[in-house]
């Protein structure tokens, strides 16, 4: 069987990923800071999907646990890997500690680039596999530190798919708006104001990046409402999308 190793896999969309490539026969390693939550996670896996469930726990703000993470990415066996780990701060950059805005860019930029780093030779080498990064439409906005780090992590992605596309393996970035998960909670994060019809079902955005995957697109948009905000973003002058991501970061 193949192996993906997906981070942040003990809730929201790294859950949904895990459950999503076990079902489709993917044996896991599965990768979050709380190990106990992982236990419960292979548990279930291994008795719902009928495969083998590898766990390993890592805070990806730490080099060394990012390193271990990363070394096990780089082995044979590992067909897919899901750099989906994150979180946001509901601060302004100047309100927010210099380490607290450190430990973000770590887990999700350094992270993300080491472990992908790690991975992507030997699957070159095999000529087969892939990397799903999970981004965010906030990507293509101007709002924050956040925005900057996913913004680092959709090019990232597409210079890669880009410079393999003659391969067999292919990199993708993931980009979701709100998305039903635990992320605007831990954040603490204000979502009341947020209209219904802007929140997306998390097996949805999962389920439609992997069929992105498979059809080789450097990246995947769930939803139209994001589809249309993407290309709005991507394509307005500029001084239109710092309106659009004032207004956003106000909700």
């Amino acid at each position: 069987m193949p192996t993906a190793l997906v981070t942040g896999a003990t809730a929201g969309i790294g859950l949904a990923y895990a459950h999503a490539l076990a079902n489709r026969g993917f044996d896991l390693v599965v990768v979050a800071r709380n190990e106990s939550r992982l236990q419960d996670i292979a548990k279930e896996c291994i008795s719902k999907f009928g495969i083998n469930v590898e766990v390993l726990g890592a805070d990806l703000s730490d080099r060394a646990a990012v390193d271990r993470v990363a070394k096990r990415a780089a082995q044979d066996d590992i067909e897919l890997v899901v750099n989906n780990a994150g979180f946001g701060l509901n601060e302004a950059f100047t309100s927010s500690t210099v380490e607290d805005e450190q430990v973000m860019l770590d887990v999700l930029v350094t992270a993300v680039m080491r472990i992908t780093h790690a991975t992507l030779p030997g699957m070159l080498e095999r000529n087969h596999g892939g990397v799903i990064n999970v981004s965010s439409v906030a990507s293509w906005l101007s709002s924050g530190t956040y925005s900057a780090a996913k913004s680092w992590v959709t090019t990232f992605s597409e210079s890669l798919a880009t410079q393999h596309k003659d391969s067999k393996v292919h990199v993708i970035a993931v980009c979701p708006g709100f998305t039903r998960t635990e992320f605007h909670e831990r954040a603490n994060m204000e979502t009341e104001t947020i209209p219904r019809w802007m929140w997306l079902d998390v097996n949805h955005v999962v389920e439609k990046s992997l069929r992105d995957f498979a059809k080789r697109r450097p990246v995947s948009v769930a939803g139209t409402q994001y589809k249309v905000l993407a290309l709005v973003a991507q394509y307005l002058p500029r001084p239109f999308v710092r309106v659009i991501s004032n207004v956003e970061r106000k909700r």
